[in-house]
Protein backbone atom coordinates (compact mmCIF):
# COMPACT_ATOMS: atom_id res chain seq x y z
CA UNK A 1 0.00 0.00 0.00
CA UNK A 2 0.91 3.42 -0.77
CA UNK A 3 0.42 4.89 2.93
CA UNK A 4 0.72 8.40 3.61
CA UNK A 5 1.11 9.13 7.42
CA UNK A 6 0.43 12.41 9.06
CA UNK A 7 2.32 12.95 12.38
CA UNK A 8 4.94 10.96 11.53
CA UNK A 9 7.51 12.48 13.11
CA UNK A 10 5.91 12.24 16.07
CA UNK A 11 6.20 9.53 19.23
CA UNK A 12 3.40 7.18 17.27
CA UNK A 13 4.69 8.14 13.84
CA UNK A 14 7.95 6.91 14.28
CA UNK A 15 6.65 3.87 15.45
CA UNK A 16 4.38 3.64 13.16
CA UNK A 17 6.19 4.61 9.45
CA UNK A 18 9.43 1.79 10.77
CA UNK A 19 6.23 -0.58 10.72
CA UNK A 20 4.91 0.10 7.97
CA UNK A 21 7.92 0.11 5.69
CA UNK A 22 8.81 -3.44 7.75
CA UNK A 23 5.35 -4.40 6.19
CA UNK A 24 6.27 -3.42 2.85
CA UNK A 25 4.04 -0.42 2.57
CA UNK A 26 5.29 3.15 0.14
CA UNK A 27 5.43 5.28 3.05
CA UNK A 28 5.14 8.86 2.48
CA UNK A 29 5.72 10.84 5.73
CA UNK A 30 3.51 14.46 5.79
CA UNK A 31 5.52 16.84 7.57
CA UNK A 32 2.96 19.68 6.66
CA UNK A 33 1.25 21.79 8.91
CA UNK A 34 -2.24 20.38 9.03
CA UNK A 35 -3.49 23.55 9.48
CA UNK A 36 -2.51 24.30 6.44
CA UNK A 37 -4.63 23.82 4.00
CA UNK A 38 -3.43 25.18 1.01
CA UNK A 39 -0.10 23.25 1.20
CA UNK A 40 -1.78 20.70 2.65
CA UNK A 41 -4.33 19.51 0.13
CA UNK A 42 -1.24 20.40 -2.37
CA UNK A 43 1.18 17.63 -0.34
CA UNK A 44 -1.13 15.13 -0.85
CA UNK A 45 -2.17 15.42 -4.35
CA UNK A 46 1.85 15.43 -5.04
CA UNK A 47 1.86 12.20 -2.60
CA UNK A 48 -1.45 10.38 -4.48
CA UNK A 49 -1.91 8.08 -1.69
CA UNK A 50 -4.01 5.13 -1.49
CA UNK A 51 -4.77 5.46 2.19
CA UNK A 52 -4.23 7.86 5.19
CA UNK A 53 -2.87 7.17 8.65
CA UNK A 54 -4.13 11.16 10.29
CA UNK A 55 -1.93 10.96 14.02
CA UNK A 56 -1.53 14.73 13.67
CA UNK A 57 -2.63 16.11 16.56
CA UNK A 58 -2.51 18.54 19.75
CA UNK A 59 -2.44 15.43 21.89
CA UNK A 60 -1.42 17.20 25.33
CA UNK A 61 -4.13 16.88 27.61
CA UNK A 62 -2.87 18.58 30.49
CA UNK A 63 -2.20 21.46 28.20
CA UNK A 64 -5.54 21.74 26.32
CA UNK A 65 -6.71 23.86 29.63
CA UNK A 66 -3.99 26.41 28.58
CA UNK A 67 -4.40 26.74 24.89
CA UNK A 68 -8.19 25.36 24.07
CA UNK A 69 -7.88 27.25 21.10
CA UNK A 70 -4.73 26.18 19.53
CA UNK A 71 -6.03 22.61 20.50
CA UNK A 72 -9.28 22.94 18.65
CA UNK A 73 -7.31 24.44 15.77
CA UNK A 74 -5.12 21.37 15.48
CA UNK A 75 -7.50 18.47 16.15
CA UNK A 76 -10.56 19.69 14.51
CA UNK A 77 -9.83 22.25 11.70
CA UNK A 78 -6.96 19.92 11.12
CA UNK A 79 -9.22 16.76 10.66
CA UNK A 80 -11.13 18.34 8.37
CA UNK A 81 -8.61 19.42 6.13
CA UNK A 82 -6.64 15.85 5.96
CA UNK A 83 -10.09 14.39 5.25
CA UNK A 84 -10.60 16.77 2.55
CA UNK A 85 -6.84 16.78 1.12
CA UNK A 86 -7.22 12.81 1.71
CA UNK A 87 -10.84 12.42 -0.32
CA UNK A 88 -9.51 14.94 -3.08
CA UNK A 89 -6.12 13.20 -3.68
CA UNK A 90 -8.65 10.15 -4.63
CA UNK A 91 -7.58 8.07 -1.18
CA UNK A 92 -9.62 5.02 -0.57
CA UNK A 93 -9.17 4.85 3.10
CA UNK A 94 -8.45 6.98 6.48
CA UNK A 95 -7.42 5.77 9.78
CA UNK A 96 -8.22 8.92 12.43
CA UNK A 97 -7.36 8.36 15.46
CA UNK A 98 -8.87 10.29 18.85
CA UNK A 99 -9.11 8.88 22.05
CA UNK A 100 -10.92 7.28 24.83
CA UNK A 101 -10.51 10.70 26.63
CA UNK A 102 -13.98 11.74 24.51
CA UNK A 103 -15.71 9.36 27.65
CA UNK A 104 -14.82 11.53 30.36
CA UNK A 105 -15.92 10.40 33.85
CA UNK A 106 -17.41 6.93 34.07
CA UNK A 107 -18.93 4.45 36.28
CA UNK A 108 -16.78 1.68 37.09
CA UNK A 109 -20.31 -0.31 36.81
CA UNK A 110 -19.76 1.00 32.99
CA UNK A 111 -16.72 -0.75 32.81
CA UNK A 112 -14.96 -2.21 30.53
CA UNK A 113 -16.27 0.87 28.28
CA UNK A 114 -17.33 -0.27 24.73
CA UNK A 115 -17.59 1.80 22.07
CA UNK A 116 -21.41 2.69 22.20
CA UNK A 117 -20.57 4.41 25.49
CA UNK A 118 -21.92 7.73 25.98
CA UNK A 119 -19.28 10.87 25.15
CA UNK A 120 -18.86 13.01 28.15
CA UNK A 121 -16.03 15.05 27.32
CA UNK A 122 -14.04 17.11 30.03
CA UNK A 123 -10.86 18.69 29.12
CA UNK A 124 -10.44 21.11 26.05
CA UNK A 125 -8.54 17.96 24.74
CA UNK A 126 -11.45 15.48 24.76
CA UNK A 127 -13.95 17.83 22.84
CA UNK A 128 -11.71 18.94 20.20
CA UNK A 129 -11.07 14.97 19.61
CA UNK A 130 -15.24 13.97 19.95
CA UNK A 131 -15.67 16.87 17.36
CA UNK A 132 -13.11 15.42 15.53
CA UNK A 133 -14.85 12.26 14.95
CA UNK A 134 -18.09 14.38 14.28
CA UNK A 135 -16.00 15.57 10.92
CA UNK A 136 -15.08 12.09 10.42
CA UNK A 137 -18.74 11.05 10.17
CA UNK A 138 -19.50 13.77 8.12
CA UNK A 139 -16.97 12.51 5.71
CA UNK A 140 -18.58 9.34 5.85
CA UNK A 141 -22.40 10.34 5.16
CA UNK A 142 -21.51 12.91 3.56
CA UNK A 143 -18.95 12.25 0.62
CA UNK A 144 -18.91 8.17 1.39
CA UNK A 145 -14.99 8.77 2.23
CA UNK A 146 -13.69 5.43 3.97
CA UNK A 147 -13.13 6.59 7.67
CA UNK A 148 -12.14 4.55 10.40
CA UNK A 149 -11.98 6.04 13.63
CA UNK A 150 -9.80 4.47 16.70
CA UNK A 151 -10.19 5.64 20.09
CA UNK A 152 -7.22 4.98 21.54
CA UNK A 153 -6.44 4.80 24.96
CA UNK A 154 -3.29 5.54 27.00
CA UNK A 155 -0.20 4.45 25.08
CA UNK A 156 3.49 4.37 25.86
CA UNK A 157 6.90 3.02 25.28
CA UNK A 158 10.63 4.70 24.93
CA UNK A 159 10.60 8.10 23.14
CA UNK A 160 7.52 9.62 24.95
CA UNK A 161 7.47 13.44 25.94
CA UNK A 162 7.82 13.68 29.30
CA UNK A 163 4.67 15.70 29.27
CA UNK A 164 2.48 12.36 30.10
CA UNK A 165 2.88 10.58 33.43
CA UNK A 166 4.58 7.34 32.86
CA UNK A 167 7.25 8.99 30.92
CA UNK A 168 7.83 12.11 33.27
CA UNK A 169 8.07 10.14 36.46
CA UNK A 170 10.85 7.81 34.06
CA UNK A 171 12.45 10.98 33.10
CA UNK A 172 12.71 12.43 36.50
CA UNK A 173 14.16 9.27 38.11
CA UNK A 174 16.96 8.96 35.00
CA UNK A 175 17.71 12.73 35.82
CA UNK A 176 17.99 11.82 39.70
CA UNK A 177 20.23 9.19 39.13
CA UNK A 178 22.69 11.51 37.64
CA UNK A 179 22.38 14.30 39.94
CA UNK A 180 21.97 12.61 43.02
CA UNK A 181 18.39 13.50 44.01
CA UNK A 182 16.00 10.99 45.94
CA UNK A 183 12.70 13.05 45.55
CA UNK A 184 10.78 12.00 42.31
CA UNK A 185 7.60 14.76 41.77
CA UNK A 186 4.34 13.02 40.84
CA UNK A 187 0.74 14.33 40.25
CA UNK A 188 -2.55 12.23 40.90
CA UNK A 189 -1.64 8.73 41.14
CA UNK A 190 -4.95 7.34 42.13
CA UNK A 191 -6.09 7.47 38.67
CA UNK A 192 -6.32 4.47 36.83
CA UNK A 193 -5.96 3.92 33.11
CA UNK A 194 -5.65 0.82 30.46
CA UNK A 195 -1.79 1.54 29.09
CA UNK A 196 -0.69 -0.42 25.83
CA UNK A 197 2.79 -0.63 24.93
CA UNK A 198 3.01 1.94 21.56
CA UNK A 199 4.88 -1.70 19.57
CA UNK A 200 1.26 -2.95 20.08
CA UNK A 201 -0.82 0.40 18.99
CA UNK A 202 1.33 0.93 15.84
CA UNK A 203 0.26 -2.92 15.17
CA UNK A 204 -3.38 -2.31 15.75
CA UNK A 205 -3.42 0.48 13.46
CA UNK A 206 -1.81 -1.23 10.47
CA UNK A 207 -4.19 -4.34 11.14
CA UNK A 208 -7.39 -2.02 11.18
CA UNK A 209 -6.19 -0.17 7.65
CA UNK A 210 -6.19 -3.57 6.34
CA UNK A 211 -9.24 -5.38 7.92
CA UNK A 212 -11.44 -2.61 10.02
CA UNK A 213 -14.86 -2.24 8.43
CA UNK A 214 -15.65 1.15 6.66
CA UNK A 215 -17.17 3.33 8.54
CA UNK A 216 -16.55 1.60 12.16
CA UNK A 217 -15.11 2.80 15.37
CA UNK A 218 -12.51 0.73 17.36
CA UNK A 219 -11.00 0.82 20.82
CA UNK A 220 -6.60 0.09 20.77
CA UNK A 221 -6.81 -0.66 24.50
CA UNK A 222 -5.21 -4.03 26.99
CA UNK A 223 -8.51 -4.33 28.43
CA UNK A 224 -7.12 -3.68 32.01
CA UNK A 225 -6.89 -0.91 34.00
CA UNK A 226 -3.46 0.44 36.03
CA UNK A 227 -3.43 3.19 39.19
CA UNK A 228 -0.32 5.42 38.13
CA UNK A 229 0.92 4.66 41.24
CA UNK A 230 1.42 1.03 39.90
CA UNK A 231 3.66 2.26 37.10
CA UNK A 232 5.28 4.37 39.40
CA UNK A 233 6.32 2.26 42.19
CA UNK A 234 7.61 0.04 39.01
CA UNK A 235 9.88 3.08 37.80
CA UNK A 236 10.88 3.71 41.02
CA UNK A 237 12.09 0.03 41.93
CA UNK A 238 13.79 0.40 38.27
CA UNK A 239 15.77 2.95 39.59
CA UNK A 240 20.34 2.50 40.21
CA UNK A 241 19.51 4.89 43.23
CA UNK A 242 17.52 5.21 46.49
CA UNK A 243 14.31 7.34 45.65
CA UNK A 244 10.99 8.05 46.52
CA UNK A 245 7.74 9.67 45.27
CA UNK A 246 6.32 13.08 46.77
CA UNK A 247 3.32 14.39 45.75
CA UNK A 248 3.63 18.08 43.91
CA UNK A 249 0.16 19.90 44.08
CA UNK A 250 1.84 21.77 40.55
CA UNK A 251 1.55 18.64 38.40
CA UNK A 252 -2.32 17.68 39.40
CA UNK A 253 -5.08 18.81 36.35
CA UNK A 254 -7.61 20.66 37.06
CA UNK A 255 -10.26 17.81 36.04
CA UNK A 256 -8.58 13.95 35.77
CA UNK A 257 -11.01 11.26 34.71
CA UNK A 258 -10.90 8.62 37.47
CA UNK A 259 -10.85 5.27 35.82
CA UNK A 260 -10.47 4.07 32.11
CA UNK A 261 -10.54 1.07 30.86
CA UNK A 262 -11.55 -0.29 27.67
CA UNK A 263 -13.23 -2.80 25.39
CA UNK A 264 -10.73 -4.25 22.84
CA UNK A 265 -13.18 -7.12 21.46
CA UNK A 266 -14.16 -5.36 18.48
CA UNK A 267 -10.79 -4.97 17.60
CA UNK A 268 -9.73 -8.61 18.17
CA UNK A 269 -12.84 -9.72 16.43
CA UNK A 270 -11.98 -7.96 12.93
CA UNK A 271 -8.14 -8.28 12.92
CA UNK A 272 -6.90 -10.87 15.57
CA UNK A 273 -4.97 -8.46 16.89
CA UNK A 274 -3.72 -8.86 20.64
CA UNK A 275 -0.81 -7.20 23.08
CA UNK A 276 2.09 -8.91 23.50
CA UNK A 277 4.34 -6.52 25.24
CA UNK A 278 4.32 -6.34 29.03
CA UNK A 279 4.25 -3.33 31.35
CA UNK A 280 7.24 -3.99 33.00
CA UNK A 281 8.96 -4.45 29.54
CA UNK A 282 7.61 -0.91 28.36
CA UNK A 283 8.35 0.90 31.51
CA UNK A 284 12.03 -0.65 31.60
CA UNK A 285 12.39 0.62 27.91
CA UNK A 286 11.16 4.17 28.86
CA UNK A 287 13.35 4.38 31.72
CA UNK A 288 16.28 3.26 29.34
CA UNK A 289 15.44 5.92 27.01
CA UNK A 290 15.72 8.59 29.42
CA UNK A 291 19.01 7.16 30.91
CA UNK A 292 20.45 7.85 27.41
CA UNK A 293 18.63 11.73 27.73
CA UNK A 294 20.15 12.46 30.94
CA UNK A 295 23.39 11.18 29.90
CA UNK A 296 23.26 13.09 26.44
CA UNK A 297 22.44 16.24 28.56
CA UNK A 298 25.41 15.27 31.19
CA UNK A 299 27.96 15.12 28.25
CA UNK A 300 27.06 18.02 26.58
CA UNK A 301 27.38 20.65 29.71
Amino acid sequence: MRALVTGADGFVGRYLVALLTAAGDDVVESATDITDRKRLLGAFDDAAPEVVYHLAAQADVGGSWDAPIETYRVNVEGTVNVLDAARLAGARRVLAVTSAEIYGPVHESDLPLDESQPLRPVSPYAASKAAAEMACAQAGYGYGLDVLRVRAFNHLGPGQSDRFVASAIASRIAHNEVSGESVVRVGNLGARRDFTDVRDVVKAYRMLMVDGQAGETYHVCTGVDRPVSELADILVSLATTPMHLKADATLLRPVDVPILRGDNGKLREATGWAPVVPIEQTLDDLLQHWRQVASAATSST
